[in-house]
């Protein structure tokens, strides 16, 4: 087996990950300034916020469509093209209006992005790596947020530049132009030119690069599946078949967003400024985060393909439910002084990168059949990004209205939820081949 090259390729469609991370966290550091300059209420700057969310909601929906019709290959291209555009736009965007559009552009890269980016990985992954591969995305979607903390806070120290915001969205030009070059060195995904592309001859090829002394037996498997379940079309996909993996996925993603990991990752200095840090300070811990995020995520990756993704689940919730409920309880109580919050913050990220945040990407693109895999992909990540963009985009509205406990507090319960179904629905999949995996 070619291990340096299949992580080569793994890494290079992994660097979709690292757009997404950063486009995700880089309004954290612009969004108080951009607030100040155009004069937004609550509400506009959540809906400002969100509308690169709306845009993943879109990616998501529709990413499975030009994955399947033209390839996984060919749509990574397209979602580089897309971040590009929204990089340079939302530099240089004279209005709201303008700024929208661009954000919006760049959400439905990376909503799409999270559906065909582990896709891609999945179908090129030996199951022994498989895990460990398609955790790559999620390792580098945490550095891309750590790398836009960092930027942000080395441009946010210029406060004499009430233009530092264009430079914190500028940045992503450079990341989105290497990850366009790299797409073009990246094959097809062989499983792809069999149940899509019918052409068996050029899908060999390609296994016969990741492993020459089973690529024969792996094309058999897939011709063998792909016979054995036709492609089936939007309509019967919910009609009983699979039932099982619509839920899980429908779960897994829900659960991933109640936790308020995008309301943090989105305004950690916020949260961090009303906690009585300073703003320089508050920038400096979102940098905090990002190292967190990066190193939990690592220890995720070592982990999954050995200890299995459910037990990184049960070690996330039980984090989860501990760190959210101080954080309310400090906000409840008044009790704020020190670092109780930041480290709760801290904890919470951890629990949220060795767990969820490890497994999700992992978990969506194996549990469907070849035949529906990029249906049930871009199910579960629609679901995560309806929910994420509900939450991001009315999070200071509710902190507003209701207060930052009840929100955590919130937050907290549903994890609750998450552990149970932890316990009682979510199957383990460690090791188990594509063609062999049965829910």
């Amino acid at each position: 087996m070619n291990n340096q090259r299949i992580w080569f390729w793994a890494i290079a469609v992994s660097l979709g990950g690292f757009l997404f991370g950063f486009d995700t966290a880089v309004i954290s550091g612009a969004e108080g300034e951009i607030q100040k300059q155009w004069a937004l209420s609550d509400i506009q700057l959540g809906q400002m916020v969100a509308m690169a969310l709306y845009g993943t909601i879109i990616g998501a929906i529709f990413g499975s469509v030009p994955a399947d019709l033209f390839g996984r290959k060919r749509t990574l291209i397209g979602i580089a093209v897309l971040y590009l555009l929204s990089a340079a736009w939302s530099a240089a965007a004279p209005d709201l209006i303008q700024l929208n559009i661009a954000r919006f552009i760049g959400g439905l890269g990376v909503g799409a992005s999270s559906v065909v980016a582990p896709m891609y990985i999945t179908e090129i992954a030996p199951a022994k790596k498989r895990g460990q591969m398609v955790a790559a995305f999620q390792f580098n979607l945490v550095l891309g947020i750590l790398v836009a903390y960092f930027s942000n806070y080395l441009l946010g120290g210029n406060a004499a530049n009430p233009d530092a915001w264009r430079f914190m969205l500028g940045v992503e030009v450079v990341p989105a132009v290497l990850f366009l070059a790299a797409m073009f060195t990246v094959p097809y995904s062989p499983r792809w030119l069999v149940t899509k592309a019918h052409r068996p001859a050029e899908a060999l090829r390609v296994l016969r690069l990741i492993d020459p002394t089973t690529a024969d037996a792996e094309l058999a498997a897939i011709q063998a599946s792909e016979t054995s379940r036709e492609s089936v079309a939007l309509g019967s996909f919910f009609r009983g078949a699979f039932n099982r993996p619509i839920l899980l996925a429908f779960l897994f993603a829900l659960f991933n967003q109640i936790s308020g990991i995008n309301a943090v990752i989105y305004y950690a200095p916020r949260i961090f400024e009303s906690a009585g840090l300073g703003a320089d300070s508050a920038l400096l811990q979102s940098v905090g985060i990002g190292v967190v995020n990066l190193v939990f995520t690592m220890l995720g990756m070592f982990l999954i393909d050995r200890i299995g993704r459910r037990l990184l689940m049960y070690i996330g919730s039980i984090g989860y439910i501990a760190s959210l409920s101080t954080v309310a309880y400090a906000f409840y109580s008044g009790n704020l002084e020190g670092m109780i919050v930041p480290v709760s913050i801290f904890v919470f990220i951890a629990s949220h990168a060795i767990g969820q945040g490890a497994v999700i990407w992992v978990f969506l693109s194996e549990i469907f059949p070849n035949e529906v895999r990029s249906l049930g992909a871009s199910l579960g990540s629609t679901t995560h990004w309806i929910f994420a963009a509900l939450i991001a985009g009315n999070f200071p509205a509710l902190v507003g209205w209701l207060g930052t406990a009840p929100i955590f507090a919130f937050f907290a319960v549903c994890m609750v939820g998450q552990l149970l179904f932890v316990a009682f629905m979510m199957p383990e999949t460690k090791g188990q081949s594509l063609e062999d995996m049965h829910l």
